[in-house]
């Protein structure tokens, strides 16, 4: 199936930089190739790696030459609008969520995405459409974290530094579910609500709290493993109180990274989305084992101001609504 002269709303750049260089222009329909979907895009989720990207950080990092008017947007959720020939697990109408991320043919901040059909899953009863556009890029992050980097047993110990951020939000109900003892570090008094809101009992405030003392106070003495989902001299805190022998594991982007600790394994990683990672995450959602929190909404109009909210402070996930 192929688009011919179909006109999109999305917000773009024309040229990388600041947040004031994402307008909404009408742009073509993107094509869709045999193997892919067309989404009709309801709602995109907005993530840190988005700013990253507006300024140009992954072009340069991975030499990729940008073609302008970029459209970003990493993830997003919505329903099949078409179906390339050989995709057969779909039909129009299907309300389904997916990543993104550096899509060559533009991302979910537009009316319409084309994704690889094999990226693709569908909006399960548990999750509202809202909340699964969220979800791919945190939720392929935390995962990746923690089971394939830390690779975390039950009933180990686990601090979760920024709990209470977009990732930190889906690791710590990631690692609950797996069977760990969870250490939350949030941010704020906002982001500890949020956090024990979710089930976890063992939450402080990053910005207030003594990190090694809460450890054990907690009961819980040295912490097998951390991740970490920013830097900084409090991430370092949490380093310091994991066992010899433990493992901390950090999404690589976050700045600055942990100070390395010769008896500590520490890892960083890309959260890159693939077709196995996704399906043991849909699994995982499926089973109705992650909750999303969305903290603000922004018509796409506003996506400049949904970029600068997102670098302030927030909890959980900011989002774009695109219909």
């Amino acid at each position: 199936m192929k688009q011919t002269g179909q006109k999109m709303r999305a917000a773009v750049i024309d040229r990388f930089g600041g947040a004031d260089e994402l307008v909404v222009q009408e742009i073509p329909v993107p094509e869709i190739a045999p193997g892919e979907v067309l989404i009709r895009v309801e709602y995109a989720g907005v993530g840190v790696w988005d700013v990253f990207e507006r300024e140009g950080g992954y072009a340069r990092m991975l030499g990729i030459e940008a073609r302008f008017p970029y459209v970003l947007g990493s993830e997003g959720a919505g329903s099949i609008a078409g179906v390339g020939e050989k995709v057969s697990r779909f039909r129009v109408g299907d309300r389904v969520y997916a990543p993104g991320f550096l899509n060559p043919k533009g991302g979910f901040y537009a009316e319409f995405v084309a994704v690889d059909a094999d990226y693709v899953s569908f909006v399960p009863a548990s999750l509202t459409t809202e909340e699964a556009s969220v979800l791919p890029g945190a939720g392929i992050t935390a995962l990746r974290g923690l089971v394939d980097v830390l690779e975390l047993k039950p009933g180990e110990s686990v601090a979760v530094f920024g709990a209470s951020g977009g990732v930190g939000h889906v690791a710590v109900q990631l690692a609950k579910q797996m069977g760990a003892r969870v250490f939350a570090i949030a941010s704020g008094r906002d982001g500890v609500a949020m956090v024990k809101g979710l089930g976890i009992d063992c939450v402080i405030d990053g910005r207030r709290d003594d990190v090694p003392s809460a450890v054990r106070s907690y009961g819980l003495n040295d912490l097998d493993a951390a991740l970490l989902t920013a830097g900084g001299e409090a991430a370092e805190r949490v380093v310091s109180s994991i066992r010899g022998g433990g493992r901390v594991a950090f999404p690589n982007g976050i700045y600055p990274e942990p100070a390395p600790r010769p008896d500590v394994r520490i890892d960083g990683y890309n959260g890159e989305p693939e077709p196995e990672i996704i399906r043991r995450l849909g699994f995982l959602v499926d089973s109705g084992a992650i909750k999303p929190h969305i903290d603000r909404m922004f018509p796409l109009e506003r996506a400049a101001d949904a970029h600068r909210y997102i670098e302030g402070h927030h909890s959980g996930k900011v989002a774009l609504r695109v219909i």
